[in-house]
């Protein structure tokens, strides 16, 4: 075969510091575009972002030269920078250290975008530490909860 062929899907999923509702309503499309927009900055495509106020939620096809971790980390510095400076009510912000991020299945992206896309409907009866022991749990990734 004479050339690469990649389709490296993820679920990524991190959360505000300690969990603090930074991301209003009002300022949370901003965010979400702004993680879009870096996303294809580094040539991905960022199928779905979406969130609460504590965390976030990405869908995207990342390229595969650049390590998950490099581009999470870099996404992850660069944003909260970004939100301390420009948004209003937001010096200080910062992400929680960590993420979680999960491969998906082509077959599986209407399913993971409609889960995304509706995550405030979801967050009304189930927290984030519960929905990210169910999603670890279902990708069968062990876990010690101290460290949630």
């Amino acid at each position: 075969m004479s050339s690469s062929h990649c389709n490296l899907l993820y679920h990524i999923v991190f959360s505000t510091k300690d969990r603090e509702p930074w991301m209003t309503a009002a300022i949370r499309p901003r965010i979400h575009e702004y993680l879009g927009g870096a996303i294809r900055g580094e040539k991905g495509i960022a199928i779905v972002v979406n969130g609460t106020a504590d965390h976030v939620h990405i869908l995207a096809k990342l390229r595969q030269d650049k390590a998950l971790s490099k581009f999470i980390g870099e996404l992850k510095a660069n944003s909260s920078g970004w939100i301390s400076r420009t948004l209003d009510g937001c010096a200080g912000f910062t992400w929680q250290e960590g993420y979680g991020a999960f491969t998906v299945s082509e077959s599986q992206v209407p399913k993971v975008r409609r889960y995304i896309e509706r995550q405030e409907e979801h967050h009304r009866s189930v927290s984030f530490l519960e929905e990210f022991k169910v999603i670890l749990r279902a990708h069968g990734f062990p876990f010690d909860e101290r460290y949630l």
